[in-house]
């Protein structure tokens, strides 16, 4: 019965993630047919406005031309019709001295015919008939105007949609996650010279397998990438995993999407819970300050009771993460006393994880480490066998210890602007970091039998943690050669039930 109640739950399983990707691709179809219609019609636009910019070119280069005609016609008619004018000027002007020396040929009294035939004379050499140019100035051929387009038409018959790149290949064997950091490395299907650049875009996402059309968060463009691969640094990695896809421009236009690629961002992610937090701690999502007016305006409010399940002081910049419960505990005491202590929210049950704080410069005392849930409401981090850290103290002298079940290990080195911490349960191993230079600060050694919390004490300043990082590079290399060097902590490597 119980191995057929199994079965049929494996097969229910199976199901809903069938109906699941069923889903997903009808979600994805519907947005294709929608993307169809409003990128035909996007084109269709486009497509009117090329033409018409056409034909507004055409028609000015069309107005252009009669107007080079028109004014050619213009000055050839001023030139004849000039040139017209001085002739039958001239002409008039013969005509008349004609006439007059054909009368001078009747006079008889040589002297008058004498005089007569000089005017005639001095008249014909001034006549403007004989200074005329019996040629044209311009001739009647316009030929020098006229088009052949017999190109420009054959140009046009070769008009076609612009050439498309085609879709990239993403290579997830070439993608690199690692610090915090994306590789992303694609090739093209064939070598295409006109591709000028690429664009990248990604998202986050909790979802394994393909992107789904109703994902949460919007995807992210990287443009004008020259190579064939991008690194995205610097990224917090507050999702499960994300979402790559990739495509190719020329000058002109992009191509296709690639086939998206999904990549695994897991990491530890984690905020304060301030439902257990000393009443002297003001507390924000990844920040925590000493606040010593904190549980003043409080005591009246839990006099009389048992002190357990309250909700707190809200910090005055609180918003939704204050009303969240905690992801793993539920209610417990608040830290009391001089326990100025705050736990993470998401315990460590396995794996290797890693995170960061950073003191404020006149803080001055905080421990940095972690403890099991069972952490008591009056207890000090380290000074416990269920909790495990480093300590700094900058009040009256300054000390840098590890402490654990109350004992304390000096430790002779600089305290650094930033602490990381690494934990890896399954080895059972606790280490500070330098952040910034990766330098071991100190390692515990000792067997989790319990998942454990992320632990901070403050007072009289305050802390800043970053969460969502994966294990460095440099962290995994110095572990190896680290493993089983930690023989001076052996007064503190302890194994706790």
């Amino acid at each position: 019965m119980d191995s057929q109640k199994e079965a049929l739950q494996r097969i229910i399983s199976t199901l809903a993630n069938k109906n699941d990707e069923i889903q997903n691709f009808i979600d994805t179809l519907n947005q294709t047919l929608k993307g169809v219609q409003e990128n035909s019609s996007n084109i269709l636009t486009e497509l009117d406005e090329e033409f018409d910019s056409l034909y507004s070119i055409l028609d000015e280069v069309k107005e252009s031309m009669i107007n080079s005609i028109k004014q050619e016609q213009a000055r050839k008619l001023q030139e004849l019709q000039s040139q017209l004018s001085q002739c039958n000027n001239a002409l008039e002007n013969s005509e008349e001295l004609l006439e007059f020396a054909t009368r001078s040929l009747d006079i008889k009294e040589a002297e008058e015919f004498s005089k007569a035939a000089r005017q005639i004379k001095d008249r014909v050499t001034m006549a403007s008939a004989f200074r005329l140019s019996l040629k044209p100035k311009v001739s009647d051929n316009m030929t020098h105007l006229m088009v052949d387009f017999s190109q420009e038409r054959q140009m046009l018959q070769t008009l076609k949609f612009l050439p498309v790149p085609k879709a990239p290949e993403i290579d997830p064997i070439e993608c690199l996650v690692a610090d915090n950091s994306v590789t992303v490395a694609w090739k093209m299907p064939e070598e295409d010279n006109k591709i000028d650049h690429f664009m990248l875009e990604y998202r986050k996402t909790n979802f394994d397998g393909l992107p789904r059309v109703k994902d949460e968060r919007c995807w992210e463009t990287i443009d004008n990438i020259k190579g064939t691969e991008y690194t995205l640094s610097g990224l917090k990695f507050d999702s499960k995993y994300m979402n790559f896809r990739v495509r190719a421009c020329n000058k002109a236009v992009a191509g296709e999407y690639s086939d998206p690629v999904t990549l695994e961002t897991k990491a530890l992610n984690f905020s304060l819970d301030n439902s257990s937090s000393h009443l002297n701690l003001r507390v924000e999502d990844t920040c925590v300050e000493w606040d010593p007016t904190g549980g003043k305006g409080q005591e009246n409010k839990i006099k009389g009771k048992e002190n357990k399940g309250r909700s707190g002081t809200p910090s005055p910049k609180r918003t939704s993460v204050g009303s969240r419960p905690p992801a793993i505990r539920g209610s417990r005491d608040r830290f009391t006393g001089e326990s100025y202590t705050v736990l993470g929210d998401t315990a460590i049950e396995s794996g290797q994880h890693y995170w960061e704080v950073k003191a404020q410069k006149e803080c001055k005392s905080y421990s940095v480490g972690v403890a099991y849930k069972t952490l008591g409401k009056f207890d000090q981090l380290g000074k416990t066998n269920t909790s495990w850290c480093i300590h700094v103290n900058n009040w009256l002298q300054n000390t840098f210890a590890a402490k654990h079940n109350n004992k304390v290990k000096a430790l002779d080195i600089t305290v650094p602007e930033r602490i990381g911490v690494f934990c890896d349960f399954d080895g059972g191993q606790l280490s500070f970091y330098d952040a910034n230079s990766k330098q071991l600060l100190y390692s515990f050694k000792t067997k989790f039998t319990q998942p454990v919390l992320p632990g901070f004490m403050v007072w009289c300043g305050g802390l800043s943690l970053s969460t969502g990082m994966q294990v460095p590079s440099a962290v995994r290399t110095l572990q190896k050669s680290e493993n089983g060097m930690t023989g001076s902590a052996s007064s503190l490597n302890i194994v706790t039930q």
